[in-house]
C-alpha cells in the first residue's frame, strides 16, 4: 500500500471524484511522458524486505505493532498486512560500485537491529517465502494490522467477491484444498521486492526483459514449497497471492476474468502507459484517497505532481513485474520496475544474490537483445512463470529461439554469464560479481536452492517425528542458519536435534489430528467396517452422511463384541445398530492439552474434530498423545545426555 492514507469511498460522489483525479493523474502523466520530464541516463536500485515473526515455539509471534512502538525511530521500518509480519524499505543507491554489498550490510544491519530490540518480547525476525509453521487459524482477521488502510483493503476485496468464499487450490506433492472467508490468506506471503529505475524510452524493452527473465529467475530462488504442512508448488507464493484474493467464481459461461494479481496477458507495446491504461480498464477501483493535488494544473505551472491518486489503484493491482513511478531526491521523476516474484530468505547473501541475478541479467538482456519480443512467445514466457513456480530449479523451459532446455543448464551456460557481462556494464565491484553470482552457480551445480532443501528435509523429517514438530525443526534450522549468514546450497539437512525444545502443550489439535480419514456410513454392514479396520490397522472410525456431517463413531471393541454376537444369531448388523451417537467432538482450535483431558475423564480412546457446527474434518487418537510423549522422552533423554 504505497499511499497511507487510503479508505473505502464513502459515497458514490467521493467515488466518482477519486476516479477524474485518476484520468487526470493519467493524462498528467502522459504529458510528462511526451514532454520529456523524467530523469534520464541513470539506474538506481533499492528492495523492501519483508519478513515473519516468530516466538520460542516457532509459531507465529503478532507484536507488530509493539515491535514498533519499540523501534519508532527506524522510518525505515513498517506494518504490514498481519500482525506477524514487519517490512524494511533498504535505501535506494545508483547501480554501480558497491551497490550490491552495501543492499547486503544494510539488510543484515537493519535485522540486527530488529532482532536486538525483539529480544525483550522473545520473538525473532525469519527470512521465509511463507513460515513453515504458519496455521490456517493464524490467518483470521483478528490477527490483521489494525491500521485503517489494511480494513479498507478487506474489506473492498470482500466487496468485489462474487462467490461465498476465497478458495485455494494448489497440487504438488501434496494437494491443498480449502476455503477461507477473508483476503488474509494473502498474508502467508512475504518477500524481497528488487527496484530498478529505468529511462522512459527504455520502459518497454525493459519491462519485456524482466518479464522474460521471471521464470529462470524465479526456479534458481523458489523458496516456498510447504503450505500449512502439504508440500506444493516450489514456489506457492505465486499460487497462494494470486488466489487468497481471487474474487472470481466459477461459471457456466466462457467469460473471461482476470485475477488481481496477474503476470499479464501480453507484451508491452508502445508505454508505460499502456499498463496503467489497462489496470483501469480491466480492475475495478477498490480504495479512495483524499487527493488533494490537480496534477494537470501542477503540469501546467511546471510542477512535479506525485499522481497519489494513480498510486492508490496502482497498489492495488498486484502484476509480478510492477510499474513503479516516482519523484528522486532532486526533485525529478523517474519509472522504475519492481519484481516481486521473488521470495524473502532462506539468507541475506541468498537474497542479495537473486537480485544480484536478476539485476545482471536485465542489463545484460538488454545490451545483447535489440527485441526479446522477437525471440519468444509471450505464451512462453507466462507459461515459462508459472512452471518454473511450480517445479522450481526441476523446470524445463521453452527458451529463446524455439529452444528447450533446463533450469541448471540455461542458469550455468547463458544466464550467469550475460549477468556478469551485465553487471560489468554497470561497473559493480569484481568482488561483488563473484561473490552473489558465486552463489547462483553454486546452488546451480549442487541443484540446491531453499524450496528443495525445504522439500527433502520435511520429508524425511515427517517419517521420524510428526508433522508439527517437523515444521518446527525446519523453521529453527532456517533460523538458526540465517543467523550464521550461511548461503543456502551449504545448510545442512534438518536433524531433530536442531530444534532445542519443544513445547506440545501449545498445540492445538488442529496441528496434530489425522486429516486423512477412513469414514463409515450408517448403512454399511459390520463386516466391512471391521475388514476396513483390519486393513488399516486403526481402532477408531468416524460415521459420516454423503455431506460429510458427523452422525457417529465406531471402535474396534464394538465391532468385535457385535461380530461375536452376530456368529451366534446368525443376522447382519449394520453400523447404524452399534455406533456411538453424539460423540465427544473438539474443533481444530481445541489445545492438544483441553483434548486430552477430555479423553482421560471420558474414559475415551479418540475424539472426531468438527468444525462447527458438524462437518468431520480429522480424528485425534490415544496413539497421537503416545507419539508426542515418547518424543518429549527422547528429548528429555538428549538433554540429559548433553548436561552430563
Amino acid at each position: 500500500m504505497g499511499e497511507q492514507k487510503v479508505h473505502l469511498p464513502n459515497d458514490k460522489a467521493e467515488l466518482r471524484a477519486f476516479i477524474r483525479s485518476l484520468l487526470d493523474d493519467v493524462h498528467a502523466l502522459e504529458k510528462m511522458l511526451k514532454n520529456g520530464w523524467f530523469e534520464q541516463g541513470i539506474r538506481r536500485i533499492g528492495a523492501e524486505q519483508e519478513m515473519v515473526l516468530i516466538d520460542q515455539n516457532q509459531k507465529p509471534a503478532n507484536v507488530a505493532l509493539e515491535a514498533l512502538a519499540l523501534m519508532s525511530e527506524y522510518e525505515w521500518l513498517e506494518t504490514e498486512l498481519a500482525q506477524f509480519n514487519l517490512e524494511i524499505t533498504l535505501t535506494p543507491q545508483e547501480f554501480s560500485g558497491d551497490c550490491l554489498s552495501n543492499l547486503e550490510k544494510e539488510t543484515v544491519q537493519r535485522l540486527g537491529i530488529i532482532r536486538d530490540h525483539l529480544a525483550s518480547l522473545n520473538v525473532y525476525p525469519l527470512l521465509t517465502g511463507i513460515l513453515p509453521t504458519l496455521r490456517k487459524s493464524d490467518l483470521s482477521l483478528t490477527n490483521l494490522t489494525p491500521k485503517e488502510r489494511y480494513k479498507a483493503l478487506m474489506n473492498a476485496i470482500n466487496l468485489q467477491l462474487l462467490g461465498s468464499e476465497y478458495e485455494l487450490r494448489i497440487t504438488g506433492i501434496d494437494e491443498l484444498i480449502i476455503k477461507h472467508d477473508s483476503p488474509m490468506l494473502e498474508a502467508c506471503n512475504t518477500s524481497f521486492q528488487v527496484h530498478l529505475q529505468v529511462s522512459p524510452d527504455e520502459f518497454v524493452k525493459m519491462y519485456n526483459i524482466a518479464q522474460t527473465l521471471a521464470g529462470p529467475v524465479l526456479a534458481i530462488a523458489a523458496n516456498s514449497p510447504l503450505v500449512f504442512g502439504r508440500r506444493l508448488w516450489h514456489e506457492s507464493r505465486i499460487a497462494m497471492f494470486q488466489q487468497s484474493i481471487d474474487t472470481r467464481s466459477s461459471h457456466k459461461h466462457m467469460r473471461e476474468r482476470a485475477p488481481r494479481v496477474d503476470f499479464g496477458n501480453a507484451w508491452l507495446k508502445d508505454s508505460i502507459l499502456d499498463i496503467y491504461k489497462d489496470d483501469i480498464a480491466r480492475y475495478r477501483v477498490l480504495m479512495s484517497s483524499d487527493v488533494q493535488e490537480d496534477s494537470l494544473k501542477k503540469i501546467q505551472n511546471g510542477e512535479v505532481p506525485k499522481l497519489k491518486a494513480l498510486q492508490v489503484h496502482n497498489s492495488t493491482v498486484y502484476r509480478w513485474n510492477r510499474p513503479c513511478y516516482g519523484i528522486s531526491a532532486n526533485g525529478k521523476p523517474h519509472l522504475r520496475i519492481e519484481n516481486r516474484i521473488l521470495p524473502s530468505g532462506p539468507s541475506v547473501l541468498d537474497e542479495v544474490a537473486n537480485a544480484a541475478f536478476w539485476l545482471g541479467l536485465m542489463v545484460g538482456f538488454d545490451d545483447k537483445y535489440d527485441d526479446i519480443t522477437k525471440h519468444i512467445l509471450f505464451a512462453e514466457a507466462r507459461d515459462n512463470f508459472f512452471k518454473a513456480a511450480c517445479y522450481g530449479i526441476d523446470t524445463t523451459f521453452s527458451w529463446l529461439d524455439d529452444t528447450k532446455i533446463s533450469a541448471i543448464d540455461l542458469v550455468k551456460t547463458e544466464l550467469i554469464p550475460i549477468a556478469r557481462r551485465g553487471l560489468e556494464i554497470q561497473k559493480v565491484k569484481p568482488e561483488d560479481i563473484d561473490r552473489y553470482l558465486g552463489v547462483i552457480e553454486a546452488r546451480a551445480t549442487k541443484h540446491m536452492n531453499g524450496a528443495r532443501w525445504l522439500l527433502r528435509g520435511y520429508t524425511k523429517l515427517i517419517d521420524e517425528v510428526g508433522k508439527d514438530e517437523a515444521l518446527s525443526i525446519i523453521t529453527a534450522t532456517t533460523l538458526q542458519n540465517q543467523l550464521k549468514e550461511i548461503p543456502i546450497h551449504l545448510w545442512p539437512g534438518p536433524e531433530t536435534g536442531d530444534l532445542t525444545e519443544y513445547k506440545p502443550h501449545t498445540l492445538t489439535v488442529g496441528e496434530c489430528m489425522t486429516t486423512d480419514l477412513f469414514t463409515a456410513r450408517k448403512e454399511d454392514i459390520i463386516d466391512l467396517v471391521g475388514e476396513m479396520m483390519d486393513w488399516r490397522q486403526i481402532r477408531y472410525m468416524p460415521v459420516e452422511d454423503d455431506k460429510g456431517k458427523l452422525l457417529g463413531l465406531v471402535t474396534s471393541r464394538l465391532i468385535i463384541r457385535e461380530l461375536l454376537r452376530e456368529k451366534k444369531e446368525a443376522k447382519t448388523i449394520t453400523v447404524e445398530e452399534i455406533m456411538i451417537t453424539n460423540p465427544i467432538a473438539v474443533t481444530p482450535e481445541t489445545t492438544v492439552r483441553e483434548a486430552m483431558r477430555l479423553m482421560r475423564e471420558n474414559r475415551i480412546g479418540a475424539l472426531p474434530v468438527v468444525h462447527e457446527p458438524d462437518e468431520l474434518i480429522g480424528i485425534i487418537t490415544e496413539m497421537d498423545f503416545l507419539r508426542i510423549t515418547a518424543r518429549l522422552l527422547d528429548r528429555l533423554e538428549l538433554v540429559q545426555n548433553k548436561s552430563s
